[in-house]
């Protein structure tokens, strides 16, 4: 499965905001051995090289963006709304399988009810899509709008993920 995550960078440049984004990215691929693997690779917009992944999957998006630009706001704002949706989705489930489900087949994970709780409660992967340049989620709008007071330019670097 693909989908697109972003990063929030705080960095003085471009260049230097796009090479934080790669470090942040590596981090959830497990490119170092101290940090397990969430996603299995990704792919930047500026990768010409795939034909199943970034632009030939999602079209144009802007490489690197700063946040408070028309198309730094737009990606910010998927990001946001993708996040809330998963969350809201998952939120949703879980009441749901709660208040339908006995104990026994909520522990057989009965229509994926427990997969639903985990995804709830995850600080990283498929169910959040937007990252730090530390390859932390950011789970809340309190988190998000911490991020975005940065004292230096917050940038946004959207990636195309498989997991």
């Amino acid at each position: 499965m693909h989908q697109v995550i972003y990063a929030l960078i705080e960095a003085p440049t471009e260049e230097t905001a796009l090479a934080c984004a790669k470090a942040a990215f590596d981090r959830l691929v497990g490119a170092d051995p101290d940090n397990a693997a969430i996603f299995d690779y990704y792919v930047l917009f500026d990768d010409e090289r795939s034909s199943v992944a970034g632009k030939a999957r999602w079209g144009e998006l802007p490489v690197v963006a700063p946040v408070d630009s028309d198309d730094g706001a737009q990606l910010l704002e998927r990001g946001w709304k993708a996040t809330k949706q998963e969350f809201e989705r998952n939120l949703e489930r879980v009441r749901t399988v709660v208040n339908e489900f006995s104990d026994n087949e909520f522990m057989h994970d009965k229509d994926l009810a427990r997969h639903a709780c985990y995804n709830l409660g995850a600080y990283r992967g498929p169910s959040l899509y937007l990252y730090t340049e530390f390859g932390d989620a950011i789970r809340n709008r309190d988190h998000l709008e911490h991020v975005l007071s940065a004292d230096k330019q917050v940038w946004i670097i959207p990636a195309d993920v498989h997991y």
